[in-house]
């Protein structure tokens, strides 16, 4: 059976399903597989395939011990019924160039899209680990906590995978006042009796952190295991969390074909606004899979660890952190952009090992020369500020008729300072709908929106106003999923240092899991 294993370390290896199973390899390491290369998908019958088809061939290719018939009703339950378009994302035009709408599931935002199979992928993984404790006579961990610290959109996703899911509990941590006033109210309303919301004083480098010391810390596993219980993730350090956005690359490949776009084998360039690195991690999958991407722009906020990067060779988060108007990207400690490394690094777990343990004692590391050299024949990057996302804003709306919300926008300014390769369709990865940041777009378009009371005098939350005059000013209407959340009982309050993220987790698992 082919096998993951850490990028720090080629041994032990394990089967797909414990990989997702248990979210992080045990040295602190993110499971990887080795035979990217060899799973070229054939690209001829793309174009007359749906996104559940291609959902199968490519989950199929990187999950090998999933059985056909085990992909095929995962990819039915997290597809069918759960998105608003047809295609699951869509591929639009904008001004010449394209967008891939991942918006279009149960929150709103592009994590739905692995969110909506995660749990199925789980469920699957933990069945198989009962039956293999049983024949071995040994106790399963029976019972799952799903631990996730979120920027903003992770959580909520995460949150609406995996709310009342048997045997499975979870929380999310996000970072105190900086996610969008919707966002928070998207988590801290969640309904569901095995779910647990708390918010973390620091910002969300600070709680990814504590989240991973939480999963390495091994007193605590064996506290959980005493009561059946196992960690795992639901963050895009897990496996299971990253593989269904590789789905969405071939998807919009496909999309490009019947529109008459491309031909079969064009190359196309992707532009994607990034904070934790998995999102064009997964199109990077795609390329190493067959998939004809001539680049992967990679497009940063102010926040801009991941530009200067791509542009040194250096990556360096010992600078200051910034709260933005995209504050799903306001990361400087990017997980996935290990696994990247481990592929573009001719697969030495010993660098990988030693540029992480850089990382984690001087917060710094520089990649070797040709290292950088591998980056730059498949990666360019720009970045933007907030005005500039403002600006970008206005411009697709006044040009185009195109409403985006702020981290689509640095994609789309990114792609525009990026010069184009001749002949290549372009295409923006739009991660967000613009009404989970309803104020940030106003501004933008320069959209008044006016101070409001509630029928008992109380102030009306400033979002849901800017919702109303949004939707007045450019005819394009709200989510019915983020209009609800005005009325919903806020159920969530707590509050911890990071410190205290496991003694948080803990706790929930005894009250959430028994």
């Amino acid at each position: 059976m082919t096998a993951y294993h850490s990028t720090r370390s080629a041994q032990p290896t394990v089967p797909a399903k414990e990989a997702i199973r248990t979210g992080l390899a045990p040295d602190g390491g993110l499971y990887v597989s080795d035979w990217l290369e060899n799973l070229e998908v054939d690209l001829g019958n793309l174009a007359q395939m749906s996104y559940a088809e291609i959902a199968q061939l490519v989950l199929g290719a990187l999950l090998p011990d999933f059985t056909p018939e085990e992909v095929a009703a995962c990819v039915d339950r997290a597809y069918t019924g759960t998105f608003a378009s047809s295609e699951v994302t869509p591929v639009v035009p904008v001004g010449g160039n394209w967008v891939l709408e991942l918006f279009h599931g149960p929150t709103c935002a592009f994590k739905d899209v692995a969110l909506q199979m995660l749990p199925q992928l789980m469920a699957c993984s933990a069945k198989a680990a009962a039956r293999e404790a049983a024949s071995a006579g040994a106790p399963a961990a029976d019972k799952i906590m799903i631990v996730t610290a979120t920027s903003g959109d992770t959580g909520k996703a995460a949150l609406a995978g995996f709310a009342d899911k048997p045997d499975t509990g979870i929380t999310v941590f996000y970072p105190e006042g900086k996610v969008s006033a919707v966002q928070q109210l998207q988590m801290t309303t969640q309904a569901g009796s095995n779910v647990a919301v708390c918010a973390v004083r620091g910002n969300f480098d600070d709680a990814q952190s504590a989240v991973k010391r939480a999963f390495g810390d091994r007193e605590l596993a064996e506290r959980l295991a005493e009561r059946g219980v196992v960690l795992s993730s639901a963050n895009s350090i897990n496996v299971g969390r990253l593989v269904p956005q590789v789905v969405y690359y071939f998807a919009a490949y496909a999309q490009l074909l019947r529109a008459g776009a491309i031909a079969a084998g064009d190359p196309v360039e992707f532009c994607v606004p990034t904070g934790n690195f998995g999102d064009v991690l997964a199109g990077y999958y795609a390329k190493r899979m067959g998939l004809p991407v001539a680049r992967l722009i990679v497009a940063s906020n102010r926040n801009n660890v991941l530009a200067d990067f791509l542009t040194t060779g250096v990556y360096d988060r010992n600078r200051p952190f910034f709260t933005t108007i995209s504050p799903s990207m306001d990361i400087l400690i990017s997980s996935n952009l290990e696994r990247m490394l481990y592929y573009a690094g001719g697969k030495d777990c010993e660098l990988i090992a030693r540029l992480m343990d850089d990382l984690a004692k001087t917060g710094r590391y520089e990649v070797p020369a040709s290292l950088k050299a591998a980056l730059d024949e498949t990666f360019a990057c720009a970045w933007a500020s907030d005005d500039e996302q403002r600006a970008a804003i206005k411009r697709c709306w006044d040009g185009h008729a195109y409403l985006m919300d702020p981290h689509t926008a640095c994609a789309w300014d990114a792609l525009e300072k990026v010069e184009a390769l001749p002949g290549v369709a372009r295409v923006v990865l739009s991660t967000a709908s613009p009404y989970k940041f309803p104020e940030a777009v106003c501004a933008a378009l320069g959209v008044d929106v006016p101070a409001e009371k509630n029928a008992d005098g109380t102030p009306r939350e400033p979002g849901f106003a800017a919702m109303d005059a949004l939707e007045a000013a450019t005819g394009t209407p709200a989510p019915a999923q983020l209009r609800a959340l005005e009325t919903a009982p806020v159920r969530f309050a707590d509050v911890v240092d990071p410190a205290g993220i496991g003694a948080y987790v803990e706790r929930q698992a005894s009250e959430k899991l028994g």
